[in-house]
């Protein structure tokens, strides 16, 4: 195993540093996944040579990224995000930021669950009269 694969202390405090295919483990994505977030300046691993080296900051960016896109957030939302948490010490604007995103994203969501409630009632709808129909046609086939 290289050394930028496994877990070692970093000499200035920055944490447990991991390579990539250990962090692509932990996080159950792929390495391309890391690399797109990467290319995206989302995340910013430290570079050895070629060799991607990532610290517990980039893992916990990771962490959040992954979060915000399950929520359904666009990368642009978790890049402001995530720059606001670099900027603000304290995470307030972070959190402010975060709690109005939040009552946006569920006031769609809210939109689309009754869109999608309206849409199964209607397919219901559709499939008794289609299966009436059927049996009436039926009935009257046998009748014959």
């Amino acid at each position: 195993m290289r050394t930028a694969d496994k877990n070692v202390r970093h000499p200035e405090g920055e944490g447990d540093l991991c390579g990539i295919q250990q962090v692509a483990s932990k996080l159950g994505v792929t390495t391309r996944t890391l690399r797109f977030y990467e290319d995206k300046g989302l995340i910013e691993p430290t570079r050895v040579g070629t060799t991607r080296i990532y610290t517990r900051r980039e893992v916990a960016r990771m962490q959040l990224i992954l979060r915000g896109k399950r929520l359904g957030f666009s990368l642009r939302e978790i890049k402001e995000f995530l720059d606001l948490y670099d900027a603000d010490p304290s995470h307030i604007e972070q959190i402010r930021h975060l709690a109005a995103r939040v009552r946006e994203r569920l006031g769609e969501l809210d939109q689309q669950k009754a869109a999608l409630e309206q849409t199964i009632e209607e397919m219901r709808w559709i499939e008794r009269e289609a299966t009436n129909r059927l049996r009436e046609a039926s009935a009257t086939a046998g009748e014959r």
